[in-house]
């Protein structure tokens, strides 16, 4: 794997050298100061991965990454010095395609490279399932079978906080229906993402708790290192299993679990996202009679996992992003005799 470093810091840089060496087969491709100069390395000689500071003279880490996904789009890991002070430049370049983020090693904190070498481990297997991807299509016509306002399950991944922050801005206050998101996002930034949310959304954010019940009008979104699902009809729950999946939390596993225990009407929507966690749980969704949403491409920051959705006949429906919440709005306000018509 080769990976492009960008940092200003000469620190900073060799701390991520050493880090880089620890794993076989990994090699630093170059390094650049400035968001400007990645762009154009980028454009050069694309990497298979970068480490992405925020804080740099000129062009910064955000506006790197979103000219970099504009044009030359790559795996991009956020590598800068305090997440936690930079939260919102780190949700705004999630919002871009980032995939993640860590804090920048120090060579005299090991505990810090290996928490960076955990998220390396993490993107190249994900990279490497994308390669290995083999992709089937099925038709299957499935029946919408709605009763009453419906549980709405969100899976999202790279490019998500901006795509959720979209189309949650983009809901009434009074919206009925009961909203659960798994984001793909470091458990220790869960909670001031839902927090960033809730201050662009009418409806409640928050992340949601052991027991909790999804709620009409509410917004509950995954906010640990292990999956969320439905543990019974109506309460969330979070569990380590399945151990093995790369996303921590996992979209697949709880639209499964919303097939497995829901027992009302449900829609399943997976936005943009590298990979293709979400799909097989989106397709789950569809053949068990629900109705199902993936983001198009053009407003898709990363078209990865919509995309496998969509080669799966996985979507009844493939929106733009500015396209979903007015679409979720009528289908939840129409009567159940009706919905199926939609």
């Amino acid at each position: 794997m080769k990976i492009g470093i960008v940092n200003d810091s000469p620190m900073a840089v060799e701390a991520l050298r050493r880090a880089i060496m620890q794993r076989p087969g990994c090699t630093v491709a170059w390094v650049a100061h400035d968001g400007a100069e990645a762009v154009a390395r980028c454009e050069q000689d694309p990497p298979d991965l970068l480490f992405m500071d925020m804080v740099m003279p000129g062009v910064d880490g955000v506006e790197a990454t979103r000219r970099i996904m504009a044009a030359t789009p790559c795996p991009i890991l956020i590598v800068t010095v305090d997440v936690g002070a930079n939260a919102s430049r780190v949700f705004d370049a999630m919002g871009y395609g980032a995939l993640d983020a860590v804090n920048t090693p120090r060579m005299d904190q090991p505990q810090d490279v290996q928490s960076l070498l955990a998220k390396l481990d993490v993107i190249d297997k994900l990279i490497g399932d994308r390669q290995r991807a083999s992709l089937t299509k099925a038709r299957l016509d499935t029946a919408t079978i709605w009763q009453h306002a419906p549980l709405i399950a969100i899976g999202a991944s790279a490019g998500g906080p901006a795509a959720l922050a979209t189309l949650l801005s983009a809901l009434p206050g009074d919206f009925s229906a009961s909203i659960v998101i798994v984001q793909h996002v470091d458990a220790r930034f869960a909670e001031g993402m839902a927090h960033w949310l809730d201050e662009q959304a009418a409806l409640p954010v928050r992340a949601a708790k052991e027991g909790d019940r999804p709620m009409p009008g509410t917004v509950l979104m995954a906010a640990t290192g292990d999956h969320l699902a439905l543990r019974d009809k109506s309460h969330l729950g979070y569990t380590p299993n399945p151990r093995e999946y790369v996303h921590r939390p996992s979209v697949n596993v709880f639209f499964e679990s919303v097939v497995g225990n829901w027992q009302g009407s449900a829609i399943g929507v997976l936005l943009t996202g590298m990979g293709r966690d979400g799909a097989r749980g989106l397709k789950a969704m569809r053949d068990a009679g629900h109705h199902t949403i993936a983001q198009d491409q053009a407003s898709s920051a990363v078209f990865g996992m919509p995309k496998e959705a969509i080669a799966m006949d996985a979507a009844v429906e493939v929106l733009s992003i500015e396209q979903i919440a007015p679409r979720l709005v009528k289908l939840c306000a129409a009567p159940p005799l009706q919905r199926r018509k939609l």
